[in-house]
């Protein structure tokens, strides 16, 4: 694979910050969108949730931020605070508009239709980039052309295999857009090795080849930068068919480039595959997660906390949307957690933020989280693609 230079971590951060400055941290601010024919009035609208039977800490409260958003799925913010919302299963993409900066969202634009599940959003330097099944592809200028979108192709040579094949993408510090490719498979090992990885991008470039960054990877869909020590941590949904309680979900962490995290021999670490297990090397020689999230339990989107909405103690913390299992006996996950981290860059425990989701008496599911984003006053949206919705989370004393 072609190799791509980087820039300093501390210039990337320091970039990062002025094109965020539009967006003054601690407030929300009003942003008067056009009229248009994809323009939607949701401000009325409602969703079929049952919020009084989400639980979360002392002090923290949970609403409907935007409802009439079909199979949400991930979050992104552009400098202004217009949320753009990804799906897998409806094939549009959303801008969602809080012009009033009431905490609830006004408006909803559709951007584009019939593309090939866009589940993964991005957004930098006034652009927005979308991740379809096989191609990446980017809307200039967004917040000025809500009303009149279009897009042009980035990069059109990612795997057309759908298993696994939708995508979370994020800009890291470097300025590259890392796109991960999951394996097309349950188990499997195949001989393109971009397969069951996180590629990343040079989105200026005329003609950009993906770099493979991590290998490895089975499925991930969610993925932020440490903001003390600017190293990747992403989550990887575990191999099915092995029973109810391994492997485990995992929470890792890449301290360098090119290093594997173990699939398909290797999972949560520990537990050798039956199949593969044999064919690759010993469990030491492969990256072990920082976490383990359970079993089955499909973690997803996952943010470092950075606002001051939220007490100090979840300051630089993970949270993490677990999606909830599929074919385990006894569901599990269907919770937002958070993952607390020391000043050595190890996870120390795992608490519940929101849970509720799931009845695990009667184990009937109303609602799924997929990906968290802070808004820029420090509270907290939650996509749900089962709901159809958008939560908010605030915090107050």
């Amino acid at each position: 694979m072609k190799s791509l230079s980087k820039i300093s971590l501390l210039a990337a951060l320091t970039l990062g910050s002025i094109s965020a400055g539009c967006q003054q941290k601690g407030s929300l601010s009003e942003f008067k969108s056009p009229d248009a024919p994809n323009k939607q009035d949701i401000s009325t609208a409602s969703a079929e949730v049952q919020l009084d039977k989400l639980t979360l800490p002392a002090g923290f409260q949970i609403d409907v931020w935007a409802a009439d958003v079909p199979n949400a799925r991930s979050l992104a913010i552009s400098d202004k605070g217009i949320v753009f919302v990804g799906n897998r299963q409806e094939n549009n993409v959303y801008a969602l508009v809080d012009e009033n900066a009431d905490g609830k969202a006004d408006f909803k634009f559709t951007l584009a239709e019939d593309l090939d599940m866009p589940n993964g959003v991005a957004y930098k330097d006034g652009d927005l980039y979308v991740a379809e099944l096989s191609r990446i592809i980017r809307f200039k200028d967004i917040e000025n052309s809500l009303g009149n979108p279009t897009y042009e192709v980035v990069y059109d040579g990612y795997p057309t295999e759908s298993h696994h094949g939708w995508k979370f993408i994020s800009f890291g510090p470097d300025g590259m857009l890392y796109v991960p490719v999951g394996a097309p498979c349950n188990i499997c090992k195949e001989e393109n090795e971009i397969f069951a990885s996180i590629t990343r991008l040079d989105v200026n470039q005329a003609n950009p080849q993906p770099e493979i960054y991590a290998h490895g990877v089975r499925n991930s869909v969610g993925f932020d930068w440490n903001p003390e020590t600017g190293e990747l941590w992403f989550t990887d949904n575990g191999r099915d068919m092995m029973g109810d309680d391994i492997p485990d979900c995992e929470l890792n962490r890449v301290t360098e480039a090119g290093q594997h995290f173990g699939y398909p021999y290797w999972h949560a670490g520990t537990v050798k595959d039956p199949e593969f297990g044999d064919k690759g090397k010993s469990a030491d020689e492969y990256i072990k997660p920082v976490a383990k999230l359970g079993a089955h339990v499909a973690p997803l989107g996952m943010r470092f906390y950075e606002g001051e909405m939220f007490p100090e103690t979840f300051q630089n913390q993970a949270v993490i949307a677990k999606h909830g299992s599929w074919n385990r006996s006894k569901k599990s996950g269907y919770e937002v957690v958070t993952v607390s981290i020391n000043a050595n860059g190890e996870a120390t425990g795992e608490d519940s933020l929101v849970s509720g989701w799931l009845d695990d008496a009667s184990q009937e599911v109303w609602g799924r989280p997929v990906d968290v984003q802070e808004l820029p006053d420090g509270s907290l949206l939650i996509s749900d693609d089962m709901a159809g919705c958008i939560y908010r989370v605030t915090y107050q004393k």
